[in-house]
């Protein structure tokens, strides 16, 4: 059984989630009354993964709910408002995070009355945590059927349960497979420039007892070539109707270096995931995060002074790349222009 730290957790009007820039040489966690210091959280990626930021903006709705001083219904609406919006500001690129948002707001418009509208914000906070945590179950037993004994599985970021409320998305399929006895090993990208793969992803499948070795993001190329590697599993942070997937920058590379090696890519994503308002992946917004998350390692500069850096947080990995895409309602299959809306039932 997965015996892995929570994430992120509601308690009496506080959220406890761990500070994941800590890891893996200690485990420290922010607790808070405040929605800002969670909206500051996700900002300073404190707290990241798409699910995980979903979570974790439902909690700073719900914050802002039971400690508003509003006075009437509308007064914690346009609260809400203010909260939500400051939120969406937060990532760009997690879709997630504006699912969440928008399900809270929805709820909380619902409601009669102020006293009810805070109980029901909560409710469904709670909510949205209860089923990110079966969704990626679900996303575990239906990807464990890829996973073959003796496999060797390769990833990129961190997409496991430390990017979740549980189980992880890129990770459950690997829960689920050593669950059911199966031996197999991980690579992981150290996914620069803060090593999400190297830190987090190379931590919890340690804790779990699953054998992982960590390789650089730009030795792709050469590993594949002299390992044999199985399958790739991948997470994302947006995926549009047609199958344009947005995750972690250097996600497209490996995608195309899995498939000129015939190496099946696989993505697995909650149905949250999905943005089926934009079909091309020219449309997803890109965040583009500060230089010195580049230039700087540890708070140690390793570029000349002067020079800044580009960096783009996340790629675009085309549908023509992604063999199938592994869902909490089963995995879907090309052509993603149709297989999508079928999942939605459009």
């Amino acid at each position: 059984m997965l015996r892995l730290p929570r994430t992120i957790e509601w308690a009496d009007g506080r959220v406890r989630l761990i500070n994941q820039l800590k890891l893996p040489h200690s485990l420290e966690y922010i607790e808070t009354s405040d929605w800002r210091r969670v909206a500051e959280a996700i900002r300073r990626m404190e707290i990241r993964g798409a699910p995980a930021i979903g979570v974790a903006a439902a909690f700073a709705m719900a914050l802002a709910a039971v400690h508003s001083k509003a006075r009437n219904l509308e007064e914690l609406l346009s609260e809400l408002r203010a909260c939500a919006s400051e939120l969406r500001g937060t990532r760009p690129t997690a879709y997630n995070l504006f699912w969440a948002v928008d399900q809270v707001l929805a709820t909380a418009s619902r409601a009669p009355s102020l006293d009810e509208a805070r109980e029901a914000v909560v409710a469904k906070a709670l909510e949205i945590q209860r089923m990110d945590e079966e969704a990626n179950r679900r996303i575990g037993e239906h990807g464990e059927k890829l996973i073959a004994d003796g496999d060797t599985v390769m990833t990129i970021c961190n997409a496991g349960s430390l990017a979740t409320s549980y189980y992880g998305t890129a990770t459950a399929p690997m829960y689920a497979a050593l669950e059911r006895g199966k031996r197999f090993r991980v690579i992981a990208l150290e996914t620069r420039p803060y090593l999400q793969g190297a830190r987090l992803t190379a931590w919890e499948l340690k804790q779990a007892g699953i054998d992982v070795k960590i390789v650089t993001d730009n030795s792709i190329g050469i590993v594949m070539q002299r390992e044999r590697v199985d399958l790739v599993i991948v997470g994302a942070d947006r995926i549009t109707r047609s199958g344009y997937v947005a995750n972690k920058v250097g996600t497209y590379p490996l995608a195309l270096v899995a498939k000129e090696h015939g190496v099946p890519f696989y993505v697995a994503a909650p149905t949250s995931t999905f943005d089926l308002s934009i079909e091309g992946g020219e449309e997803i917004p890109i965040e583009v995060r500060p230089s010195e998350e580049v230039t700087y390692i540890f708070g140690q500069r390793i570029a000349p002074e002067g020079v800044e850096a580009l960096y783009y947080a996340f790629d675009v990995t085309p549908p023509k790349l992604v063999t199938g895409i592994i869902t909490e309602k089963g995995i879907v299959y090309p052509p993603y222009s149709k297989s999508i809306p079928a999942l939605f039932g459009r």
